[in-house]
């Protein structure tokens, strides 16, 4: 129990990739420096000061709307996303228990001069990566760069962890994904 859900002003998440998540430190001067409103405590959670307590915010939402960037960063989860956790060789999919053997395979090798950017990687199995090597093999879909919107919407398949249930009403995710720790 140490995250606080924040919240745009019209009630959206700030962020799916991950979701808008700050520590209960930042959340309490937020709501001191006037810019957040606390839409939910955790229950039985009470800090103390010298001069004041108050129960720690699990959901804040801000004032003014943030207008925000929604440029997906280049990352491993999100490669791994944008592939649906699917090797792009042989096809073989991963879940939840097995995903960590996948890799990732530079499209264009390293040593022929591939970089490593959305257009030229994609998810690989351990084996298919080691099959391939440097040698020029294409893999079934070629990788692209995603929008913030195709990813949100790809993770939104996949089970969530939350500390707290006063998030669920405010996360459009399917009850059934959702797990409060």
């Amino acid at each position: 129990m140490s995250d606080t859900l924040i919240l745009n002003a019209d009630g959206s998440p700030l962020s799916l990739l991950p979701i808008s998540a700050v520590n209960w430190h930042l959340s309490i001067k937020l709501i001191w420096l006037d810019k957040f409103k606390v839409l939910e405590y955790y229950d039985d959670w009470i800090i103390h000061s010298p001069s004041t307590e108050m129960h720690v915010p699990s959901v804040l939402i801000s004032k003014q709307y943030l207008n925000l960037a929604r440029h997906p960063r280049f990352s491993r989860n999100n490669v791994y996303l944008r592939d649906l956790f699917t090797c792009q060789y042989c096809g073989c999919e991963y879940n939840d228990s097995n995903w960590k053997d996948l890799t990732l395979d530079h499209v264009i090798p390293r040593s022929a001069g591939g970089h490593a950017h959305w257009e030229n990687i994609v998810t690989s199995c351990t084996t298919c990566n080691v099959e391939k090597g440097s040698r020029d093999i294409r893999p079934k879909q070629m990788p692209y760069k995603p929008d913030y919107w195709e990813l949100a919407s790809k993770r939104s398949q996949f089970p969530l962890m939350i500390p707290h249930h006063s998030w669920k009403s405010y996360l459009k995710w399917d009850d059934n994904l959702i797990k409060v720790a």
